[in-house]
């Protein structure tokens, strides 16, 4: 009888487990395939509302006191300053956001997601960066892997599929970068989870989970972000269908200069 009711509840409730349909570009919808060209909806800027920060440790408050952001801050350890040369944000100055800002980040537009049977490849239009996501069952690093590899600004990134939620883990994150535009520290000990849901064709859920003991009494857990599948017709310009054909927010160096400390 258990069975039977089991294959009824499928039968009945089918979008419960699966998106149905087909999205903007009528490509029928695969819960496992995360490919397209996803537009930013909703969600956060920062990695959570502030409401849901938890309380840095001894180390944590330190480093934050450090920050000098343009935003409004999000705790009262951090210095405002009104203008971008007065301000320590890396990014300010043409270095890589890192990650997960860059994940975080609404200033941008679009990124990019290609799916590989071994890997998921995330282009991100703003800086012009890639990001690899390995999906060949290789294990997350450990502590001494990644002092064999090092650290790098946007980690070192390992996914599983868990039903059909992507499990990502990130390690290995250099600590220069901040984790959001609000100056909030990271170390090189963090690790960063995000799970990856498609909840219809044409919207890509995102949860993330920063695990820093070193910073953060308690894991910080992250509103849920939302991007929008864009139809090809809109990521082309005057027939050039492609991400960077809308513009490719490269910061050079040479554009940096004027907000770069001497």
């Amino acid at each position: 009888m258990r069975k039977l009711l089991l294959a009824l509840f499928a039968l009945v409730f089918p979008l419960a487990a699966y998106p149905q349909g087909t999205d903007v570009n009528g490509k029928k919808s695969n819960p496992h395939d995360l490919s397209g060209i996803w537009m930013r909806s909703g969600g956060d800027s920062g990695f959570s509302p502030a409401k849901d920060i938890p309380p840095l440790t001894v180390a944590g408050q330190a480093k934050l006191k450090t920050a000098a952001i343009l935003a409004a801050p999000r705790n009262n350890l951090v210095k405002q300053v009104s203008n971008a040369a007065e301000s320590n944000d890396l990014a300010l100055g043409c270095n890589p956001k890192g990650f997960p800002r860059l994940l975080l980040d609404t200033t941008h537009d679009y990124h990019e997601i290609i799916m590989l049977p071994n890997r998921m490849i995330q282009l991100w239009q703003e800086e012009r960066r890639p990001r690899e996501i390995w999906l060949d069952g290789r294990a997350v690093p450990s502590d001494e892997m990644i002092d064999n590899l090092g650290p790098s600004w946007y980690g070192h990134a390992v996914a599983t599929w868990q039903g059909d939620t992507l499990l990502v883990t990130t390690v290995g994150l250099d600590e220069r970068a901040w984790v959001d535009s609000f100056g909030f520290p990271k170390s090189l000990n963090a690790r960063v989870e995000e799970r990856y849901k498609l909840v219809d064709p044409n919207t890509l859920q995102v949860t993330l989970t920063l695990i820093d003991p070193d910073m953060y009494t308690k894991p910080w857990v992250s509103d849920v972000k939302t991007w929008k599948k864009v139809a090809r017709k809109d990521v082309t310009r005057r027939g050039w269908y492609g991400l960077f054909s809308q513009g490719e927010a490269l910061c050079a160096p040479e554009n940096g200069k004027p907000f770069v400390k001497k």
